[in-house]
């Protein structure tokens, strides 16, 4: 009893499977023939496609493999990163040194050049204003080009990080710039220039140049164009890759030149005394004082004529106050002159009053003979008698 109660309790569910399974296998058929036979009902028309839902299974299995994709590349992602990070914090910090270090050094050269510049004469050849303007010109210049090569080098480090082949990007980058320079040489020629003439200091605002093309006063420096101001109120725009020479007529010092002709018979001392009373006093009076870096010198004859003679007066200036000064000595030393009755000569030679008149040129001369002309009553009484006609 015990034995077929087991056999029982061992068989039966296996059983009840086999009727389960043959269950379904004999309805399967049935519906099959019924839907295979057209005559006894028609076809069902097809009904729309359910969206699949994903069981808990498929969404665990989803969920094990998206977790361990990341598991196994997290470490490179976070190596990635930190790279980034790290090429971007370590150019962003040498960035803001470098541009530090270039303000320290252009503040530096202010101080020292301010320094040194102790007597008048080297403190009015470059002002503060200028030495300002030139020292934001050249930080300017050198911080945006070091920003240019930080943020570039950086940019190209982190495009390698990410596993970007940069060999074709480098070779785009020089077949461009290689056509951009051939396209725009004259841009760049101006420019270069303009960077060269700034740290050379060349010439600065308020300096009379002239720059071969044009002349005349710099209002604005550029990297590229200078605008100059012309003595008759025009405005010049010089590109600085044509400027082939400079000269500079406001740097250093200038020099007054002043040429006084005199009759060659005049006492040289006396004229020396007359030139030398109005140079002291010249120097001893404002503004003419700071304008005047050196004693004006009579440096002596400069040319020797038959009738006149050149005497040479000299001074040093303050730069672009040369003509200033010599329309002032001209006019003292005419005063001068004239107290001193000393004559100014120039040109034709005028005879002083009281001199004797020179004797007239066409004195030795003889009158025109009136037989010189045909027709005067002279020449045609001298002129033969014609013969009678013969002719009836």
């Amino acid at each position: 009893m015990d034995r077929t109660s087991d056999r029982t309790a061992q068989d039966g569910p296996p059983h009840l499977e086999v009727s389960a399974v043959s269950l379904s296998a004999a309805v399967l058929p049935a519906a099959g023939s019924s839907s295979a036979s057209p005559a006894s009902s028609p076809s069902p028309s097809p009904s729309p496609t359910a969206p699949t839902v994903p069981s808990l299974k498929e969404a665990h299995e989803s969920a094990t493999n998206a977790a361990g994709w990341v598991e196994e590349n997290w470490s490179t992602w976070l190596a990635i990163g930190l790279r980034v990070l790290l090429i971007v914090v370590i150019a962003l910090v040498l960035r803001a040194v470098v541009r530090r270090a270039i303000t320290k050094l252009i503040e530096r050269m202010n101080r020292r050049t301010g320094s040194s510049t102790g007597t008048a004469l080297s403190g009015l050849l470059v002002n503060a204003e200028r030495r300002r303007q030139r020292s934001e010109a050249i930080g300017s210049v050198l911080r945006s080009v070091a920003s240019f090569l930080i943020l570039g080098t950086a940019a190209l480090m982190v495009l390698g990080t990410f596993q970007i082949n940069l060999a074709p990007l480098l070779a785009s980058a020089g077949v461009a710039g290689v056509a951009i320079g051939f396209g725009a040489r004259n841009l760049v020629t101006d420019f270069l220039s303009g960077v060269f003439m700034i740290l050379e200091d060349q010439y600065g605002v308020g300096d009379s140049i002239d720059a071969g093309v044009a002349s005349g006063e710099v209002i604005e420096v550029g990297l590229r164009v200078t605008k100059l101001r012309g003595v008759d109120g025009e405005i010049w725009y010089v590109r600085n890759g044509e400027v082939k020479r400079i000269g500079n007529l406001s740097q250093g010092w200038s020099t007054a030149g002043v040429d006084v002709t005199v009759r060659s018979d005049e006492d040289l001392d006396k004229v020396k005394e007359a030139l030398s009373a109005v140079g002291d006093r010249m120097s001893k009076e404002e503004p003419w004082n700071e304008m005047l870096w050196g004693p004006i010198e009579t440096l002596g004859l400069d040319s020797v004529l038959l009738d006149s003679m050149v005497v040479r007066v000299s001074a040093k200036t303050m730069p672009g106050k040369s003509l200033t000064v010599e329309r002032e000595l001209r006019w003292r030393i005419k005063r001068a002159f004239d107290a001193a009755g000393i004559a100014i000569v120039g040109g034709a030679t005028v005879p002083l009053e009281g001199a004797p008149a020179a004797a007239d040129p066409a004195a030795g001369v003889a009158a025109p003979s009136a037989y010189a002309s045909s027709v005067s009553p002279q020449s045609v009484a001298a002129s033969p008698i014609p013969p009678p006609s013969t002719s009836k």
